[in-house]
C-alpha cells in the first residue's frame, strides 16, 4: 500500500482500482473542462498570510452548518452514481462521515437508496433532490426522505437540462456497465471492484428504480430520466417545496448575485454557491471567483457555503476567509471512496483536517469562525 499523504494520491489510487467509464465520470466536466479546471486553479491563485508569534494552542475547527454542529466547515456533497466508484459506497460514506462528525448528503441519483442510508447509520443525514416533473413521484420522495430521518433538503437548481459531459458519452456509460469487449477488458484490470460488486445486490438507482412509474430496471430508468428533469423550474416551485418539505431547504448551484438575493427571498436556510463542479455550463467562473460577490450581495442573511475545486485543508481555509460559513467536498470524497472504501473517506476527511488545522496556525489564528479574508494577501483575492 502507498503512503498517502494528500488528496492527489487518492486521486492517483482510485484511478488505477475504479473502472475506466466510473472513474471519469466523477473525474471530468462538461465541454472544453476550463470551468472544471479553474474550481481548482482558482484556488492556487490565492495566497495566504503567514503570522508569527502567535499562541496558536487550544486551536478548533468546529463550527455549525444549517444547525448541525460539524468538526469541520464540510460537509460530503451529493454525488451521482457513487455506489459504482465502490460497492455501497454511499452507505460507507455515510457511515465515515456520521464517525468523523460532518454531515453527510444523498444524491437522488445514488445507487444505494435513502432507506439503505438510515438503515447504516442510524442518524439524521441531508438528502439532494433534483426537481422532476412527475409531481406523485416528488411527494413521494420527499415522504421517503422524511420516514428516513432526513434533517435537511437540499435542492439542486443547476440541472434543468443537462450538460454534457464528452467522456460518458465516449464511454457509453451505464449503470452497472454494459457487457461490451472494452468494458470486459477494462474490468478483467479492476478485481477489487468486481469482487465488491458481487457482493453487493446495490447495482441500479436506488431511489428510483421501484419507485417511479414505468421504471422496473436500468432500460426504462434511462427513458424515464431524459424525459424527467423539469425546464419549467422556477422560484415558484422552490417557494412551493420549501412549504411541502416543512423542514430546513438548501439551495445548490447559485453563481449570480440576483440569484442569490431570490434565494434569500424564497426563505431558504442555506445556499451553495456552484457550478456543479464543471460538469454543467462550461465557461462559467469558478465557484471560488464568484463567492466573494455572492456574500457581499446577501451579508448575514443566509448561510453561504461554496462547493467546486476543494481538493485541500487550504482550499476549505481560503473559502472561509472569502465568506463561506461552510463547504462541500464531492471529488476528493469519491477519491478516498474509489481508493479504499470507507477507510479512504476517512482518509480523505483527516487529510483535509489537518491541513486546515495547520493552516489556520501559520495564519495566525486558533478558532475557524475568527478567520476572514484578513489572513489572504490582497491583490491575490478574487472580486
Amino acid at each position: 500500500m502507498p503512503v498517502i499523504t494528500n488528496i492527489e494520491d487518492l486521486r492517483v489510487l482510485a484511478e488505477k482500482r475504479v473502472p475506466r467509464m466510473f472513474y471519469d465520470y466523477a473525474d471530468s466536466g462538461s465541454w472544453t473542462e476550463s470551468t472544471y479546471r479553474a474550481n481548482e486553479s482558482d484556488f492556487q491563485k490565492i495566497k495566504l498570510r503567514q503570522r508569527v508569534a502567535v499562541n496558536m494552542e487550544g486551536r478548533t475547527i468546529r463550527t455549525t452548518m444549517a444547525g448541525v454542529d460539524t468538526a469541520m466547515p464540510v460537509a460530503i456533497a451529493p454525488t451521482g452514481l457513487t455506489g459504482m466508484q465502490h460497492a455501497d459506497g454511499e452507505m460507507l460514506g455515510a457511515i465515515a462521515a456520521k464517525k468523523f462528525g460532518i454531515p453527510f448528503t444523498l444524491s437522488t441519483m445514488s445507487i444505494c437508496s435513502i432507506e439503505d442510508i438510515a438503515q447504516a447509520t442510524r442518524a439524521p443525514f441531508w438528502f439532494q433532490l433534483y426537481w422532476m416533473r412527475d409531481r406523485d413521484f416528488m411527494d413521494r420522495l420527499m415522504d421517503r426522505a422524511k420516514a428516513a430521518n432526513v434533517s435537511a433538503l437540499m435542492l439542486t437548481l443547476d440541472l434543468q437540462v443537462l450538460g454534457q459531459r464528452h467522456k460518458d458519452l465516449k464511454n457509453g456509460l451505464t449503470a452497472p456497465p454494459k457487457p461490451t469487449l472494452a468494458n470486459i477488458l477494462n474490468l478483467m484490470t479492476k478485481p477489487r471492484w468486481c469482487l465488491g460488486m458481487a457482493g453487493t445486490k446495490r447495482h441500479g438507482f436506488g431511489n428510483l428504480i421501484g419507485h417511479a412509474k414505468g421504471v422496473s430496471d436500468m432500460s426504462s430508468l434511462s427513458t424515464w430520466t431524459r424525459e424527467q428533469f423539469d425546464p419549467k423550474l422556477d422560484w415558484n416551485d422552490v417557494e412551493w417545496i420549501k412549504k411541502r418539505w416543512g423542514g430546513k431547504l438548501i439551495l445548490k448551484g447559485i453563481m449570480d448575485e440576483e440569484d442569490a438575493r431570490l434565494a434569500v427571498a424564497s426563505g431558504a436556510d442555506a445556499m451553495v454557491v456552484s457550478n456543479h463542479g464543471g460538469r454543467q455550463l462550461d465557461g462559467a467562473p469558478s465557484s471560488i471567483e464568484a463567492l466573494p460577490a455572492i456574500k457581499a450581495a446577501v451579508g448575514d442573511g443566509i448561510e453561504v457555503w461554496m462547493d467546486g475545486g476543494i481538493r485541500s485543508g487550504q482550499d476549505v481555509l481560503k473559502a472561509v476567509a472569502l465568506g463561506a460559513q461552510g463547504t462541500l467536498i464531492g471529488r476528493p470524497f469519491l477519491y478516498g471512496l474509489g481508493a479504499m472504501g470507507e477507510a479512504g473517506v476517512t482518509k480523505a476527511l483527516e487529510i483535509i483536517a489537518k491541513e486546515l488545522d495547520v493552516t489556520m496556525a501559520f495564519c495566525g489564528h486558533t478558532d475557524i469562525r475568527n478567520v476572514d479574508r484578513r489572513i489572504l494577501l490582497p491583490g491575490t483575492v478574487p472580486g
